[in-house]
């Protein structure tokens, strides 16, 4: 593997919970496998006043606690600095400057620098662009990439403005885009399991494919985040983003080479090939929800409009499905559905690839309630792994026929490292490497098919927001989507999946 150059990763909102809670174990993970350069140096920047000590300090405790007795662990901490810094002002900057020159000169590393926006979003037009007049985007001297957390704007409109802002300061293979989803090994494995085996990539098309499902399932419910996902929803939260990035890879034709904007030019002529859903038909291809009050056990669950910080007439959905086209030669007819929600029975993201019948029904189905189809599940998380329905004859006289699983988990490749999706995505970014990361006219390309959406429920109050019980699968109304189906009910268990069902 690459060793990244020698750099200083500088990360900005140093004291908020994504660093202190993923970008710092993150880091230490690719410490102890030694993935990281030898010159190397984190510079946490934030406005409290405290020492480099005091910052070490406190990201320790975030740090594996079975790794606390680890020499490793004190080793590491000693790459933290810090620099209080008010992130708005502009003279402040020079500061930072000559604590990254310091750095630089003490601890030996070029001028190499990677800036970390773990800020609030409204930050992300301000300190690049202070940044750059700070001559800190300069590539004369050294490599400069700045990685920027979603949300990439809230509509299409900030989309498009909050890249025009960038693009002027700095140029594109400069700015990385992170979504963490993308950083997931089963993620990139989908890109494997269809162009790497001759026995899928001939039938992965409108000829063999009935429909693709796609499902992410949370069971939380918005928890302290009220006050942010009442402004947001789950349109906004998921599909845009990472539902989106889901598609792109398994309706993709096949890369030149993989490399970045091989992939990337590839993930965006699928979104270019969504047939665009217009306002006027949103009310009956869109479908919203809202989980309400219910008891899951013996505990009562609040419902939406009740949780903290959420107004009590609130029309955000926590839930929403639709089905669309892909309009190119391999897709042509294919349905796709999309569902994401809150508070549904159990924690699951996964692509299910649902094959046509045989044309001609020989053999009896054991059961009437078995789905004939055959599947390919390519589950996400948890319990990581594929799994492929197909139909065996049940052993005795005669041939009725019943589904059974091939699978297969990652749990089984023991002793291989298995890097978190922070630490990859950290790593390539280290590298150079931006396949993983979201290109500019890809975002604005995904926030142009969903823009029509919102402003259908914007404009029109008579949209309906379907209420559906916390601890269920959504509102009724979707249960008939999927024309000769119906949706996939699955199971945090991909191990014996059909035979007992762990939520």
């Amino acid at each position: 593997m690459k060793t990244p150059e020698p750099h200083i990763l500088v990360i900005f909102g140093a004291s908020g919970d994504l660093t202190k809670r993923k970008l710092i174990p993150a880091l230490f993970e690719l410490y102890a496998q030694k993935l990281l350069p030898e010159k190397f140096a984190v510079l946490g920047v934030s406005r409290t006043e405290i020492s480099d000590q005091v910052f070490r300090d406190k990201m320790g405790e975030f740090l594996p606690a079975s790794s606390q007795n680890n020499p490793a662990i004190a080793q590491f901490k000693e790459t933290l600095f810090y620099q209080s810094l008010n992130t708005s002002d502009a003279t402040d900057y020079p500061r930072l400057k000559a604590r990254l020159e310091i750095l630089g000169n003490e601890l030996s590393i070029p001028a190499n620098f990677i800036f970390y926006l773990s800020t609030p979003p409204q930050m992300y037009p301000v300190i690049p662009r202070i940044l750059a007049e700070a001559g800190l985007n300069d590539v004369s001297q050294g490599f400069r990439r700045l990685i920027i957390e979603k949300p990439f704007g809230t509509d299409l409109a900030s989309a498009r403005e909050l890249n025009r802002n960038l693009l002027s300061f700095y140029k594109e293979e400069q700015l990385y885009r992170i979504d963490h989803y993308l950083g997931k090994e089963t993620v990139q494995n989908m890109l494997v399991t269809r162009f790497s085996n001759g026995i899928f990539e001939p039938i992965w098309n409108h000829n063999f494919i009935h429909h693709i499902e796609i499902t992410s399932a949370e069971t939380l419910g918005v928890e302290d985040r009220g006050g942010y996902y009442d402004h947001s929803g789950a349109l906004r939260d998921m599909v845009q983003n990472h539902l989106m990035q889901l598609v792109g890879y398994v309706a993709m034709e096949p890369p030149v080479v993989i490399e970045a904007n091989a992939i990337r030019n590839e993930m965006l002529k699928v979104f270019q090939s969504m047939r665009p859903i217009r306002e006027a038909d949103v009310a009956s291809q869109v479908f919203r929800g809202q989980y309400t009050q219910s008891h899951i056990g013996n505990e009562l669950i609040p419902g939406y409009r009740e949780e903290k910080e959420v107004d009590p007439q609130s029309r955000t959905e926590t839930y929403v499905a639709f089905k669309f086209f892909i309009d190119n030669f391999r897709w042509a007819g294919v349905p796709f559905y999309i569902r994401t929600g809150k508070k549904l029975p159990t924690r699951v993201t996964e692509v299910v690839i649902y094959f046509k019948t045989t044309p001609h029904h020989l053999f009896q189905y054991q059961s009437d309630l078995e789905p004939v189809n055959n599947q390919l599940v390519l589950r996400i998380q948890p319990d990581e792994g594929v799994l492929l329905k197909i139909g065996m004859k049940v052993p005795g006289a005669g041939f009725k026929v019943q589904n059974m699983n091939m699978d297969f988990h990652y749990t089984e490749l023991s002793g291989t490292y298995l890097p978190s999706a922070y630490s990859r995505l950290l790593l390539d970014c280290m590298q150079g490497d931006a396949t993983l990361y979201s290109r500019s006219d890809a975002v604005e390309k995904a926030w142009e098919y969903v823009q029509p959406i919102l402003d259908a429920w914007q404009n029109n109050p008579d949209i309906p927001i379907y209420g559906y019980p916390a601890g269920t699968w959504g509102p009724e109304s979707v249960e008939n989507m999927i024309e000769d189906g119906s949706w996939r009910k699955p199971c945090k268990n991909l191990s014996h999946d059909g035979e007992y069902c762990e939520l």
